[in-house]
């Protein structure tokens, strides 16, 4: 009879060699390929994030620690291909967690997340699921952008810089997430947002609602969803 680790928490994670490469070497393909940054800094505060909406909402102390660990782990298929980087981090996510006796109960929590986050074919499976896309697609900030020359900024590169000041604020009572962000309109009009995000943010709608929760979004302190 297999034995398994109970409790393998988001810093038995952090001390994986294997994780913390995997992580990194996804983020400098990504470089390679003019994206923003998908560093550790992204997963822990996505960690972060997510923890913090299922902790706001009363779920479970092993249900928040299992979303930290699938939010750090969210990006690592990016070391393979940006192209279908959700299932093939799932399943090096199966390889890795088993490796380190994780539950297999826990580990299907983990990797029904991570390979449903992306907004091209994922969907809210679970409430770690749900947790780590509302935290990801929300993520929007000038801190992101690796790229210093503005004069060569993509049309990412412009939204994410535009993006002065973001706030995701959660009601306990209410059961709302809000995403407040400020945006300088002279580098990006609220148009060319929602033509990179719309999905992104209809996709953190669909999440909240499987967390019985309402999502809205406001740009410059008008609402827009």
């Amino acid at each position: 009879m297999e034995k398994y680790k109970e409790n393998i928490t988001l810093k038995d994670v952090e001390k994986n060699d294997a994780i913390s490469t995997y992580i990194k070497r996804g983020d400098d393909v990504l470089s390679v390929m003019g994206y923003t940054d998908h560093s550790a800094g992204h997963t822990l505060k996505i960690a972060s994030g997510a923890s913090m909406i299922l902790e706001t909402f009363g779920y479970t102390k092993r249900e928040i620690e299992l979303v930290e660990i699938a939010a750090y782990m969210h990006d690592i298929g990016n070391v393979v291909n940006r192209a279908d980087h959700a299932h093939t981090g799932a399943i090096m996510a199966f390889t890795l967690l088993s490796a380190m006796q994780m539950p297999p109960e826990e580990i299907a929590v983990i990797i029904s997340a991570i390979g449903n986050h992306d907004e091209n074919d994922g969907r809210p499976v679970n409430n770690v699921s749900a947790a780590l896309i509302i935290a990801d697609k929300c993520d929007v900030r000038r801190s992101r952008v690796k790229n210093q020359d503005i004069a060569t900024f993509d049309i990412h590169d412009r939204v994410n810089y535009a993006v002065e000041d973001a706030n995701l604020e959660i009601g306990e009572e209410t059961r709302e997430i809000n995403l407040k962000l400020t945006i300088d309109t002279s580098m990006c009009s609220v148009m060319e947002y929602f033509e990179i995000f719309l999905a992104r943010m209809m996709m953190s709608a669909k999440a909240t609602e499987f967390l019985r929760a309402t999502f809205h979004l406001y740009i410059n302190d008008a609402k827009l969803m």
